[in-house]
């Protein structure tokens, strides 16, 4: 299905965040927004589940943020901890409550546990929802998180200049010698696949030896040689 919808391989814009953020508040399922957006329904699905955000100013009616239990509110019970010393206060006020407790049995809402995954579109009021974590979908706040991952993902391999000159104090010899990236892997597992080829964008001499591999692996096969015959 996702080969046939076209511009399905198209990042999500701003507008289509907003548009997804209004058709959460309005009740919509993921399939009619895909239809709109000319996109799968995993990939909404996705980009609610992944950009939500944890609404931490409202936690419900009850005054107790630690206790998660379905019969908090009727629950008479006390000194569930089996103190030698009797305790007279409520165990549901306690933040142990739920830790010690044999009748604990944790809240949840089906928006959150399945599609839509927040609480956008929810009919119940705020201030009366009894679940503890509430998730929001905010098209501007998903947006930014998409810019930022996107961004990070862009600099490089994430190494430190120790972890570099580490790598290139084996490295190094080992490419002057002769041997090829697969037998330094073969031989130095702990340096790992990547580290071996890439590097900072505009820095190849954060690796020094880097181009000559490239150089090497030309001369053998030249550009524009197929690598269909090759095994590994």
């Amino acid at each position: 299905m996702s080969k046939l919808i076209p511009g399905n391989h198209k990042h999500l814009t701003p507008y289509d965040r907003q548009f997804i953020e209004q058709s959460l508040n309005e009740g919509r399922s993921f399939r009619e927004i895909s239809r709109y957006l000319c996109k799968d329904p995993s990939t909404i699905s996705r980009e609610v589940w992944k950009h939500r955000t944890v609404n931490s100013w409202n936690r419900g009616c009850f005054n107790n943020p630690y206790n998660f239990c379905i019969h908090r509110y009727r629950c008479k019970k006390t000194n569930a901890c089996s103190k030698l010393i009797i305790c007279d206060t409520l165990c549901r006020s306690c933040h142990k409550c739920n830790s010690v407790c044999p009748r604990f049995e944790r809240e949840c809402c089906p928006r959150i546990e399945k599609a839509p995954f927040v609480c956008n579109g929810c009919d119940k009021p705020r201030n009366r929802c009894p679940i503890h974590s509430k998730y929001d979908y905010n098209a501007s706040s998903a947006h930014r998180h998409y810019t930022e991952c996107l961004s990070s993902s862009r600099e490089g391999v994430n190494l430190t200049d120790g972890q570099w000159r580490s790598i290139d104090r084996v490295v190094r010899p080992l490419i002057e010698q002769g041997q090829s990236p697969y037998m330094i892997i073969a031989n130095h597992p702990e340096l790992g696949r990547t580290s071996i080829y890439y590097c900072d964008p505009m820095r190849s001499n954060q690796k020094a030896g880097i181009e000559n591999v490239h150089t090497m692996l030309r001369m053998i096969l030249p550009k524009g040689t197929s690598f269909e015959w090759f095994t590994q």
